[in-house]
Order: structure tokens, then sequence, then C-alpha cells
């Protein structure tokens, strides 16, 4: 038990120099303006002003000073509040300028950890869990709560140990009234503990929350929220995460505020209390005491308990604080289990998938088993079969995206795993099924950059016409360089998601790739439009390496070779023409597709 509470304290105090050090690097002297500000204020208020220059005129009417006395203290008094308001305000100055730039190379440090980390995180509970408590430095300004109140006390400290000398000078004795307020440091301690598991707990429900609230708002969800009755299960959901945190804040609540009860009356109303008894005592019964140094004593213990009280407050808010930026550090050092190689990957000549095994974390059941493939230079493979057969996963293990348990998967010959991951990825143009479009211009849309030349703009132009959008594209007044979506653009657009699908494609055209991988580019066309769509592609194409992925069938017909998928390995594989003889799973679906397709033509006929 004291090993762990030891552990704690150690992890509290690393946390600690942690934020420091990421505030420092963010943002250099930001740090430095910000105690500078709280010095000037604490130590001008709660010293010089209040006691120091308090006593001096008390001093100077109990022993009749002369009015050239009085105004010589006055311009003093002026003039150290002149120098403490100048540093406050260049230090509030210097510290706004500051701030802007530390959150701007903050939030940039997040979101390139974001984009780089494997992508088996964002299928991980715990690691959003991580993720959202990290952002929450940003979004919840727990960053500037901390600096502020680190500030704190550095500067509390400061005044406190003048005070103190001060008190001393005066009554020594005075000072042990002070240590009913070390109860206080105790009290703020569990609370800050208490703060930390309790915004933990809630974590998950915040999450539920945030998704609901952004569901509601956005576009594309919009006709489904009028349609159905989903608006009733999210507001219930909504509902079941309020309730949570309410529960969690009951759960707390009144700990947290019996803590607070008793450090007000152990760290204010005591002391004061004492203080006055024995100071009163001095002064009426002993008369031992002068009028200024009473006056003066009064208030140095107040200041002095206020001190002790804003500093162990805190301290304790320090070590709440720096809980937040320990999720930070953990999201920050999280170590890709994907790493990079030192290769760069040249030209496509081949890419093989050998005994290739792999099974999703927290699955029980393999997705890939013992795969075996291989693609050459120049052909245009199709991979087919049903949902859930490992079609996709295929393409996530070509990209790295996970890597294999057993077996490898070689380009050129050579494992995967020696390239660098930029240079792989640069070899291959990919079209997902999930593909997402941004509210950004077409044109930006497709070259997935800013489009600032004539060059830029030619690129975008060709690979929409081979995606088969400059249909689209060419009836819209601002051509590709109309905004999709009317999100931040009045002049902006909407487009179907056929044509959608479309501009997506055309960013594996505006890339200088090698290998091409279309993970069903078809699903929001109809079956003319497929075809269609297929026969440009191929025209396109030609001397690259493509590969289809569908469980449609359009594809295949136009394939040099295709392989059928089941249960993660591959259960037949030829021409069109030999799996039409062979009769077997590819014959079955293609029957049952082409029926289906002429059905519905029938039925539009």
């Amino acid at each position: 038990m004291k090993k762990e509470r030891k552990k704690l304290k150690f992890d509290g105090l690393k946390n600690v120099i942690y934020a420091l050090k990421i505030i420092h690097k963010c943002a250099p002297g930001m740090m430095i303006a910000q105690v500078s500000m709280q010095v000037s204020f604490w130590f001008f208020t709660g010293f010089v002003k209040d006691v120091l220059f308090l006593k001096l005129l008390l001093d100077l009417i109990t022993n009749g000073g002369t009015f050239k006395e009085y105004i010589i203290l006055v311009l003093l008094l002026v003039a150290s509040e002149l120098i403490a308001t100048g540093i406050n305000c260049f230090s509030d100055y210097y510290g706004s300028v500051k701030w802007k730039k530390f959150y701007k190379n903050l939030n940039d440090k997040i979101f390139q950890k974001a984009v780089s980390v494997d992508m088996e995180c964002y299928e991980n509970p715990e690691f959003y869990n991580k993720y959202k408590r990290a952002t929450e430095i940003i979004t919840e300004d727990h960053i500037a709560y901390f600096a502020w109140q680190f500030s704190n006390i550095i500067a509390g400290s400061l005044t406190g140990v003048f005070l103190v000398i001060y008190v001393i000078t005066i009554d020594p004795k005075i000072l042990l009234i002070l240590l009913v307020s070390v109860f206080v440091l105790a009290f703020s301690t569990i609370k800050g503990k208490l703060d930390v598991k309790k915004d933990k707990e809630m974590t998950p429900y915040k999450r539920s929350k945030a998704y609901v609230k952004r569901t509601v708002y956005m576009r594309e969800f919009a006709k489904d929220m009028r349609t159905s009755g989903v608006f009733n299960v999210l507001h219930a959901r909504y509902k079941t995460a309020i309730d949570r945190n309410r529960e969690i804040i009951k759960k707390y609540g009144w700990k947290i505020a019996f803590l607070e009860t008793m450090s007000g009356f152990f760290g204010k109303a005591l002391p004061v209390a004492v203080t006055y008894i024995y100071a009163v005592f001095r002064y009426a019964v002993k008369k031992d005491m002068k009028v200024s140094d009473f006056s003066v004593i009064m208030t140095a213990m107040s200041n002095l308990k206020d001190v002790f009280n804003d500093v162990g407050e805190a301290v304790s808010d320090v070590r709440r604080e720096a809980e937040y930026f320990g999720n930070l550090k953990d999201f920050m050092e999280y170590e890709s289990k994907v790493t990079s190689g030192t290769k760069e990957a040249g030209d496509l000549e081949s890419v093989e998938f050998k005994n290739v095994t792999f099974t999703y974390p927290d699955a029980k059941d393999r997705t890939i088993n013992n795969l075996n493939l291989k693609i050459t230079k120049g052909e245009t493979i199709a991979i087919v079969g049903k949902n859930g057969a490992g079609k996709s996963t295929f393409v996530k293990l070509l990209l790295r995206f996970y890597d294999v348990d057993s077996g490898e998967i070689l380009y050129n010959g050579i494992n995967i795993k020696e390239y660098t991951l930029e240079s792989l990825r640069e070899r291959l143009a990919t079209v997902f099924q999930d593909y997402k479009i941004f509210a950004l211009s077409i044109g930006e849309n497709v070259l997935c950059q800013e489009v600032l030349d004539d060059i830029d703009r030619k690129r975008v132009d060709e690979a929409i016409k081979n995606s088969g959008a400059d249909t689209c594209v060419e009836k819209l007044p601002l051509k590709a360089e109309t905004v999709l979506t009317r999100e931040f653009d009045e002049k902006g657009t909407g487009i179907s998601g056929g044509e959608q699908q479309k501009i997506a494609t055309a960013r594996m055209f505006a890339k200088n790739f090698d290998l091409a991988i279309l993970d069903e580019p078809s699903s929001a066309l109809d079956p003319v439009a497929e075809y269609k769509m297929y026969e440009k592609l191929i025209e396109a194409t030609k001397s690259k390496t493509v590969i289809y992925i569908s469980h449609r069938l359009s594809s295949a017909v136009l394939s040099d070779r295709i392989y059928v998928f089941k249960n993660g390995s591959i259960s037949e594989s030829g021409t069109h023409e030999e799996l039409m003889e062979n009769n077997n799973e590819y014959c079955r679906m293609f029957t049952l597709q082409a029926s289906n397709y002429k059905s519905r033509e029938e039925e539009e006929m």
C-alpha cells in the first residue's frame, strides 16, 4: 500500500514536470510571464501594500511624522504599484500572445499523433477514452488553469515567506495558530484525487453525449433523423449518459462537499478566530502590543492565512490537473506497433501474400487464414466474396494499417515491413468503400492539398475526367472550385452519393500510383452506371496494376484474374469464363446477381 502511494506521488510529480516541459516546448517564456504576473500581484497586494505600507503609515501616525514623510511614503507606494502594474500588464500581454502560439503548437502535435497511431486504436474504446481525456486539456482549459495555479504556488510561497518573517519579528507564537491549516492540505489532496476519479468515470459518458450532439447536427444524418425513429434511440442514449454522469456526481459530490467544508473551517474560520482572541489578549489584557502592531498583525495573519489556503488549494489543483497531462503524456508517448522500415519502395513489379494469417485484436476467429496470392505488374485483379470474407482486411494489411500475425507480404520480393510507410503507401492508390468527402473545394478533395497553380488545376481536371465525374462538375458554376457542402460556403453545393463516389475515385487518378486498389468503388451506383464506370477505369488504368474488391461482380467480368474469398482464404480463382465453367460459388453468385439485375430491368420496363 505504501509503495502504491509512493508510486502515485512520483507519477504525479512526473506529470507536473511533463506539463512544464510541454508548455515550455510549445511556447518558451510563457510560464515566466505567467509567474511574473502572479508574483507582482501577490507580493504587492499581500505584503507591500497591505502589510509593509500599513505598518510604516501607522508608525508615522503614532510617532507624529512630518507631512514630507507622509508624501515620500505615498510616492513610494505609488511607485511600487506602478512597477507591479507594469509587470502585470506586460506579462499579461506577452502571455496572451504566447498562449495563442502554445495552443496552435500543441494542437499540431495532437493532430500529428492522432493521424500516426495504429488503426486498431480507433477500434479500441480504452484508447478513445484516453484520446478524449488528452484533448480535454485544450477543450476545457486545463492547461491554462494548471499554469495559473502553478504560478500561484510560486507567487504565494514567496509572499508567504515575507509575511512569516514579518510575523516572527512581532510574535513567533502567532505562527502556531496556522498549524491547524495543515489539515487543509490533507483535505485538498483527498478532494483532488476524488475529482480525478470522478472525471475518469465520467469520460465514456461524456464521449457518448458528444457523439449524439455531433450526430444530430451533421448534414449526412439529417434525412435519417427525420424519416426514422433513430433520433429517439440517440436521445435515449444521450439521456442515459446524463443520468450516469449525475449518478457519478452524486456518488462523489457529498464527499467533495464535506472536504470543502472542512477546508473552509480549518483554513479560514478557525485561524481567524484564534488570531483575533490572541491579539486582543495581548493588546487589551497584557497591554504589551502597540496599536500599529495589533492592526498590522491582524492584516498579516489574514493575508498569511489566505496565502496558506490558496497555496494549499493550488497544490491540490496542480496535482489534479497534472493527471490530465498524464493522459496527454500517455497519448503522445503511445508507440505504434506498425513501425516504418528504412527502404524506399521502387516501381511495382509484384505483390505477394505468403501464408498470411491475421486476427483482429480481441476477435475470436481469424479474418485472414493462410492466404496465398500473387499479383504481377500490369494485371487487373478482382477479389470477390460475401461480406465478412476478408476482402477489406486484405487491403488494410497491404497498406500496413495492421501487420500480419504470421506469414509475410512481399513487395517486389521484399517484406513490406522493410519499406518506409510513406514510400509504400505512395505507390498505392486506394478508393475505400467508406470514402469521405470533406467541406473543401472539389479540387482540394481530389488533390488532397491546396490547388495552387495551373499545373494543379490540370491534374484535377484530368482526374475528374478519368473518374467520370466531369459530367457533374461541368454543370457547376464554379466547376472544380465549387465547395462541397454549404456548411462553410453559401455558394457550396451538395452532390449525390454516386457523384461523391466518383470524386473519391478521382483522388486515385490525381496520384502517381503503381497499384490501384478499389474497395467497393461503385457501391453507390446503379448496375448500368457501375459497368460504365469500370469500363472507364480500365481504360484509364492501362499499364497500371489494379485490384478491384467487391461483392458485386461487374468488375470481375473485365478482370484478368478473379480470386474468390471465403473465410479469409481463396476458395477458387481463374478468369470469368473458367469460373463460370467450374459451376462453383462464383458461378452461383454471378448467376444470382445477373437474375436480380434482369428482374429490375423488367420491372422498370
